[in-house]
């Protein structure tokens, strides 16, 4: 995620070069076509460029606050995320305990117990990090994107999947997560099963069972949330429709511009204001499209996602201080104005 308050206009002009010397190259053919070539019925009036235009950005005007509703909707659920997971370790700390003891337990495995739930937790989170970051076939994978995306791991090496989790599970958790079709699901089925079987002991009595096991299902549903924005696209006939009646316009626009700038009243060279006019209001409308479309998907580490990894950080170190740990990992900081 970019962070910093004003996003750089040279990464503006990086992004951005390419349309720019097209709008530039294609409205001065237009303009020589017109002009020294005498094509004449290459200017169209005014008025139905100006209709579409009006259209058109209501269009994308729709999509991009359906888009960023996607994202929003994210940090909204990673908020959850976030502070569910502070209150199970509350409840970790505070429900496991000897008070309902069927049988001797010594102090250190209760400790023991506490540990395995946070820990498992943890892993939980590294797990659904990684698997909404999965690829899917509408998210952005060009040259661009993958050259970003190679320079973010720069600033911030990833480790190893199985490394990611083998620090807060044991052995066999860990290879049957990694082989598993859903790993999430399958840390809470053993959060689950690891709470029946701490009942079984009287390390909880029935009521506080019940509270955790409602916490696991929170999580699920909180997982769930994610799962669906991050399989369910926005409907690509408005993402799609969007790109075409922007190309149109933008197509028209210099057309539509000659019959302004060819006006009698105005000295002949006026005619060639149509270049920078159209460069300028392309522009525009390219980037109103763009923003719109790298909105539309929230989990795929780009500048504008969600940063999942320091979120997990975030959860990870808090979780650990009330396990009262002393190796405690540093926060994720932003490096170049990015933070993941």
């Amino acid at each position: 995620m970019y962070v910093s308050r004003i996003f750089s206009p040279f990464r503006l002009l990086q992004i951005s070069i390419k349309p720019i010397l097209f709008l530039l190259s294609y409205s001065w053919g237009v303009v020589y076509l017109y002009s020294c070539i005498g094509l004449g019925w290459l200017k169209i009036p005014w008025v139905p460029i100006s209709l579409i235009g009006i259209a058109v950005s209501f269009y994308v005007g729709f999509k991009n606050k359906a888009a960023y509703d996607r994202t929003w909707e994210a940090r909204k659920i990673w908020g959850g995320i976030v502070n569910s997971s502070r209150s199970w370790g509350i409840m970790v700390n505070g429900f496991v305990t000897d008070e309902f003891l069927k049988q001797d337990v010594l102090n250190f495995e209760i400790e023991e117990v506490r540990r395995r739930l946070i820990y498992r937790q943890i892993a939980w989170l590294y797990r659904l990090k990684r698997q909404l970051r999965i690829l899917k076939p509408w998210e952005h994978n060009k040259y661009v994107n993958r050259r970003y995306r190679e320079y973010i791991n720069e600033l911030f090496p990833n480790q190893d999947e199985s490394i990611e989790i083998e620090r807060f599970l044991i052995n066999d958790d860990v290879e049957r997560i990694l082989k598993s079709a859903n790993g999430c699901s399958q840390i809470l089925y053993c959060q689950s099963e690891d709470l029946k079987k701490i009942k079984q002991l009287g390390l909880v009595d029935s009521f506080r069972h019940v509270e955790m096991q409602k916490m696991l299902t929170e999580f699920f549903t909180l997982q769930g949330k994610c799962e669906r924005i991050k399989n369910f696209p926005l409907p690509r006939q408005y993402a799609s429709s969007s790109v075409y009646f922007v190309y149109i316009f933008i197509l028209l626009l210099p057309m539509g511009l000659l019959s302004v700038f060819s006006n009698t009243n105005l000295n002949e060279y006026m005619i060639w204001g149509v270049v920078p006019f159209t460069t300028l209001v392309g522009w525009v409308f390219w980037m109103m499209e763009r923003v719109g479309d790298y909105a539309e998907n929230p989990f795929e580490n780009l500048a504008f996602d969600i940063p999942m990894t320091s979120l997990v950080r975030t959860i990870e170190i808090d979780l650990r201080e009330m396990l009262n740990e002393m190796d405690i990992p540093k926060p994720i900081l932003s490096k170049d104005d990015f933070i993941v």
